[in-house]
Formats: structure tokens, sequence, C-alpha cells
């Protein structure tokens, strides 16, 4: 769950001498943390209401702590470690802010998204999904809050997003392929899950 840190030294949102992540619930067994994680925060996602722009960090961080809040104490706020999966760098932790702010501004903060068309948007959507994916601001938890932003800013254009559609072997993939900046799959991805108008 949590190996994904990079550099050397104990990651201090673990447990010493461990993998695990410090949570609420003193679970030190990775397999019952994730079981945790999951119930929780599936539970604390049908509470978190649609809100109308402006989409920023702020509004980001807010999703993201109300998804984890009630499991670990930093949630909804910046990583202060830098992170990896596998191959992939995430942001280093100094640029998170810095790097996000620009990415939202590129919409103004959601605010021009709901005048493009529903092609443009699902360009738009693809290619800002993957290159805030890259940035990672958090120790854990960046899919779920994610998606979830991700949905209101979808919504907020009068379009419905279906994610149960998305295969988990593509989804990964387009992400991968996002880091290099390759947003085709990306893009056939939220071709298939944005939904007509509403």
């Amino acid at each position: 769950m949590s190996r994904d840190k990079y550099g050397i030294g104990q990651d201090s949102y673990c447990y010493p001498n461990s993998d695990i992540l410090i949570n609420s619930l003193n679970i030190h067994d990775e397999t019952l943390l994730e079981d945790a994680e999951r119930e929780i925060s599936s539970l604390c996602a049908n509470q978190i209401e649609f809100a109308l722009p402006p989409y920023d960090l702020n509004y980001f961080c807010a999703i993201h702590k109300a998804l984890f809040g009630d499991l670990y104490p930093w949630a909804g706020e910046l990583r202060q470690i830098d992170i990896s999966k596998g191959n992939t760098r995430f942001c280093s932790c100094q640029r998170i802010e810095i790097e996000a702010q620009k990415l939202f501004s590129t919409i103004d903060y959601g605010n021009t998204l709901v005048e493009l068309s529903r092609d443009d948007l699902v360009i738009t959507i693809a290619e800002l999904y993957a290159d805030l994916n890259v940035v990672h601001p958090f120790r854990e938890g960046n899919g779920r809050a994610q998606r979830i932003l991700f949905e209101h800013m979808i919504i907020n254009c009068g379009f419905e997003i279906d994610w149960s559609i998305i295969e988990p072997r593509e989804w990964l993939e387009a992400n991968i392929k996002g880091y290099y900046c390759d947003y085709s799959l990306m893009r056939s991805i939220f071709e298939k899950c944005i939904g007509s108008a509403f």
C-alpha cells in the first residue's frame, strides 16, 4: 500500500520500522488497513456534496479530507515527502502547490470548462486529469479524491460521468502514458465515460 516513497530513511507517515501508514484506528496490518480505507472512503464519498467552482487546490484538499479524515490525521494536507510508484516519480513535494495551481489556473478554476463543447471537454479533462495525477499531492488516496474532483467539474458542465465502465488495466496504462504527455488513451477513456448532457 504505502511502498511508494522514494529516498532513504524512515517515512514519517508510517509507523516506526514499518511501511504501514499511521492511522486513527491504529491498524498495523496492511490488508486490514486497505480494507478499512476502502470502506471508510466509500461511506464518506457518499456524503460529499457537489459544489460550484472555483475548483482549485483547496477544493481538492477538502475532498481528500472528507474522504480520509476519519482514518488519517494528515488527510487534506499536502504531502511532505517525495513519492513514486514503480518507475513513476511524482511531483517533488516542494513544487506541489505551484504546479497544482498552475494547472487549475489553465481552466480558470473550472469556470471556462462550461463553455466547451463535449468533444473539447473530453480533450481538456483528459489532459488535466493526467497532468494533475503527476502532481499527486497527497501521501495516499490521490486517485479517489481526484475522481470526485473531476466528477464535480464534469457535472458542473452539465454532463453525466460513469467511472464504472473503466477497465482497471486500461486506466493504469492511460495514467502511465499521461505521465509522458501521451493523452490519447486518457482521451479515449473520457470519451466513453463522459455521458450525454442533462
